[in-house]
């Protein structure tokens, strides 16, 4: 109550899963909707959905009604003008896409919006409620912004920045990743995208390249990305594709889009790695595919992906013959500071033990393959340091080791140049380290 400061409960997450709060990707984590009805986010059955309450139930906490039931994840959540439907991106019914969705705030069935090939995201509706505007995407063409003048129908979309896209655009030239689904090492169910080259002819054998993103908290999917740097991270995985490349991106455990316990896998990251065992898993899932060389497999990746890509060098150049780490993490008792600033292993020592045993400065012995690190001096994610010890310790153990450092840039990179250049020097090292053992890749 503004007027007087009184507070109610209106609802309580129940004791269990789901009961930590998790945030959605909306402007406000609670939505007023018509007839009173607060909207909000709840893992309670272990996928990210929606629920909603009266704000006002009486004496006693209200139970909340679940408005998106099923195996999927909601993203871009907004209400309607007059507040009595919720508009929502999620990947129900096509798990590796982003598809617009709308339900009343009081319940009812989903009702869909866009489907088939395409990726939607980022809803809008004009003030008058008719109108529906939202970003498009696809497998060979990138995002755009398009209006639907009723929002309720299949109607026909309008480019509202009509050639934002140029002509001359290779949308041809590009492939449809296809999607695959594998064992981890360890028997978990991984996902991923496969890339594979345009001008593959039956029997040949190519390189084949692992692609890991960054976060952990992240899903690649069927198109060009939401998210920036992982935009740029597709057409990265297009081009290589076109390089005769067959590239797996990998959506490893601890990343989003196949609900929380995906997310919150066990012994992730600085408490035990886990997700090492689906970087295997995958290197063994591509060398098996009849369009791969064996013997000719590398990885790369950002960040997060960058720390896995590394892991991978280390723990199994039998397998990886070649990789570029960009800005990834090499010793988590250094990483884990970027969250908690006042982290001290010292004061942790069996953790910090853990901490190290899963990071890839632990497993430089076994390190084999040549690797270009890519690193900018700016990095206020992933301290510069990290990068500077790795080729230090792989220097001492006589492992190949080349290295772009990019002067005064930050983690995702400000400058057009420093991508490109990032790019360049990552096309350049495959070619010269894994495409050049059998010609053209």
């Amino acid at each position: 109550d503004a007027a007087t400061g009184e507070a109610k409960t209106v609802w309580r997450a129940r004791d269990g899963a789901g009961s930590v709060f998790s945030e959605m990707v909306a402007e406000n984590q609670i939505l007023w909707g018509a007839g009173d009805r607060l909207v909000f986010p709840w893992e309670a059955d272990g996928w990210l959905h929606l629920y909603s309450v009266p704000a006002t139930p009486g004496d006693q906490s209200a139970e909340a009604i679940l408005l998106t039931p099923g195996d999927f994840e909601i993203e871009n959540v907004i209400l309607t003008p007059d507040r009595r439907e919720v508009l929502f991106n999620s990947n129900q019914e096509d798990i590796e896409r982003r598809h617009l969705w709308r339900v009343g705030v009081a319940g009812g069935r989903p009702v869909s919006m866009t489907r088939g090939k395409g990726i939607e995201w980022l809803p809008a509706v004009t003030a008058d409620g008719k109108a529906l505007a939202y970003v498009r995407a696809g497998a060979k063409r990138p995002a755009e912004v398009v209006i639907r003048l009723d929002r309720n129908t299949d109607g026909p979309e309008r480019e509202l920045a009509p050639g934002s896209i140029p002509t001359s655009f290779p949308e041809a030239a590009l492939v449809e990743p296809q999607p695959v689904v594998f064992d981890s090492a360890d028997g978990m169910s991984i996902h991923g995208q496969l890339f594979l080259p345009r001008d593959l002819k039956p029997g040949e054998r190519r390189p084949g390249l692992l692609f890991l993103h960054g976060g952990s908290h992240r899903q690649m999917i069927l198109g060009w990305h939401y998210n920036a740097y992982y935009n740029n991270a597709y057409a990265m995985n297009q081009y290589l594709a076109s390089r005769g490349y067959v590239v797996l991106a990998v959506n490893y455990r601890s990343g989003t889009g196949y609900g929380m316990e995906f997310r919150e896998a066990l012994s992730q990251g600085a408490g035990g790695a886990s997700e090492f065992y689906d970087v295997l898993g995958a290197g063994q899932y591509l060398r098996r595919q009849p369009e791969v060389d064996p013997d000719r497999i590398g990885l790369w990746g950002g960040s997060y992906g960058g720390f896995l890509t590394a892991m991978g060098l280390a723990r199994a150049s039998f397998l990886f013959k070649a990789g570029v780490d960009l800005h990834g993490v090499h010793d988590w008792n250094e990483g884990i500071r970027t969250f908690i600033p006042d982290y001290n292993p010292l004061e942790h020592p069996e953790q910090a033990r853990l901490a190290f045993e899963s990071s890839p400065l632990a497993w430089v012995d076994g390190w084999r393959s040549p690797v270009l690190v890519i690193h900018g001096d700016d990095d206020r994610n992933v301290d510069f340091t990290q990068t500077v010890r790795l080729v230090e310790a792989l220097r001492q153990r006589k492992v190949e080791v080349e290295q772009l450092i990019l002067p005064d840039e930050v983690h995702g990179f400000l400058a057009w140049s420093s991508w490109i250049a990032a790019y360049r020097a990552t096309a350049d090292f495959f070619d010269r380290k894994l495409a050049a053992q059998g010609g053209r890749p």
